[in-house]
C-alpha cells in the first residue's frame, strides 16, 4: 500500500498532467494501428507527416522536461513508428518509393 501511495503522490503520478497527457496520447497510437487496416489511398500524407514531426518534437520534450516523462517518451516513440509506417504506405501508393525500384531495374538491363 505504501508503494501505491508513493506512486499516487509522485511528481509523475496520476494526480499530474505528466501522467494523463501520455495516457491521452496513446489514442494517436491506437488510431494509427487501426488505420493499418484501411487502404493506403485513404492516408493523408500531409497529416501523417505532421504527426511524425509532432511526435519527434514531443520525444525531445519528454526527455528534457524535469522530471523526465518516460511514459510520454514511450508513447511518442510508438506513435513515430506507427506514423512512419503509415507514411511509407502512403508513399508507396503514390508511387514515390516504387519508381526508384523500376528505374534501378531498367538501368541494370
Amino acid at each position: 500500500m505504501a508503494s501505491f501511495r508513493a506512486f499516487l503522490n509522485s511528481p509523475v503520478g496520476p494526480k499530474t498532467t505528466h501522467f494523463w497527457g501520455p495516457v491521452a496520447n496513446w489514442g494517436f497510437v491506437a488510431a494509427g494501428l487501426a488505420d493499418m487496416q484501411k487502404p493506403p489511398e485513404m492516408i493523408s500524407g500531409n497529416m501523417t507527416g505532421a504527426m511524425c514531426v509532432y511526435s519527434a518534437l514531443f520525444m525531445r520534450f519528454a526527455w528534457m522536461v524535469q522530471p523526465r516523462n518516460y511514459l510520454l517518451l514511450v508513447c511518442h516513440v510508438s506513435n513515430e513508428g506507427v506514423q512512419l509506417y503509415q507514411l511509407s504506405r502512403w508513399a508507396k501508393a503514390q508511387g514515390y518509393l516504387s519508381e526508384k525500384k523500376e528505374e534501378a531495374s531498367s538501368s541494370s538491363q
